[in-house]
This record gives structure tokens, sequence and C-alpha cells, in this order.
């Protein structure tokens, strides 16, 4: 009885680990979607994006449904996002297929967020940020983005037409999300630093 107690407390530990282990995985993917995309496999690249996508919401799930989330879970999961959606923006920005400015655009709104999250997290107090409605508004467009270019690349034009106006959605939301960013966390960040004062 003793013995099963100890393997059950075992597997737990490592159930536990699920979410994060798919968030490690998804960063994996990364490098193979890259060349992919780089070498014109479009139809497969756009099945590991789209895999990258289920799992995103499946250790999300996880997580949530069996009570498994950790600080570690919190910080993988929003990075594993952000390596996949770059990287994925930069070799559709290489392969002239989506403007340098949006890319450009995309990259200094994460590179402020993260710069901002980790001078929050050692110079104010540890960060335990939810993303707000219009980031996750933001992501959803960018997911969409990507997959809607990747199909057009690699299956049909029939959607090109609608690229544009997610462009500029994607754009708007960018700019929207950073700012929001920027005006809450900064804000916090004053109010936590005249507290301690």
């Amino acid at each position: 009885m003793h013995i099963a107690s100890h393997l059950a407390e075992g597997f737990r530990l490592r159930a536990r680990d699920i979410p994060n282990l798919i968030s490690i995985a998804r960063v994996i993917l990364v490098f193979p979607v890259i060349w992919l995309l780089l070498n014109h496999h479009y139809q497969s690249a756009m099945l590991l994006f789209f895999i990258a996508g289920i799992s995103d919401a499946l250790d999300g799930f996880l997580a949530r449904q069996f009570k498994w989330q950790s600080r570690l879970g919190g910080i993988l999961d929003p990075l594993a996002d952000k390596f996949l959606l770059v990287s994925a923006y930069l070799c559709l920005g290489w392969l002239e297929v989506l403007p340098w400015w949006l890319v450009g655009l995309i990259v200094l709104r994460d590179v402020v967020i993260v710069a901002g999250a980790v001078a929050y997290n050692f110079r104010v107090q540890q960060l335990d940020a939810q993303p707000s409605l219009i980031s996750k508004l933001n992501t959803g467009l960018q997911i969409f983005l990507v997959l809607l270019v990747v199909y057009g690349l690699g299956f049909s034009h029939e959607f090109s037409w609608m690229i544009p106006w997610v462009i500029w959605a994607v754009a708007v939301t960018t700019v929207l999300s950073g700012l929001d960013y920027v005006v809450n966390w900064g804000g916090k960040a004053r109010r936590e630093m005249q507290n301690g004062d």
C-alpha cells in the first residue's frame, strides 16, 4: 500500500507537467515550420502550424480542467506562442508575402512587452499577467492571418481578397494591445513603487 501511494504520487507529479511538456513541444515545432515555409512546403507548414494551435488549446484546457497550472507554465505557454508567431511572420516577411512594416510592428510590440515584463518582474514584484481582451483578439487575428496567407500559398487563392483587411486588423490591434500593456502595467508599476516607498 505504501509503495502504491508513492507510485500514485509520482504519477500525479508527472501528470502536472503535461501542459508544460506540450508547450516545450510547441517550441520545438517552430523549427520544422520555419524550414518548411522557407522551402515552400506550404501545405506541410500549415499542417504543423495547425497542430501547434491545437496543442496551445490542449495545454490550456488540461491546465484549467485538472488544476495543473504552474508559474513555469504561465511563462512557457505565452513564450511558445510568441516564438511560433514571430518566427512565422519573419518567414512570411522574408518570402515577401507579408509587408515588412507589419512584421516590424509585431516584433516591436513583443519586444516592448517582454522587456516591460522582465523589468516589472525584477524591479517591482513577481509578474502574474493575464492577457487582456484586446491582446487575445490580436493573437487570434495574427494566427488567422498566417493561416490565410499560407492557405493561399499552398492550396487556393479563393480567400486572398480577405488578406489586406486582416493585415490592417492585425496592425490596429497590435498597436492597441501594445498601448494597453504599456498604460496598464506602467501605471501599476508606478503605484506599486509608490506604495513601496
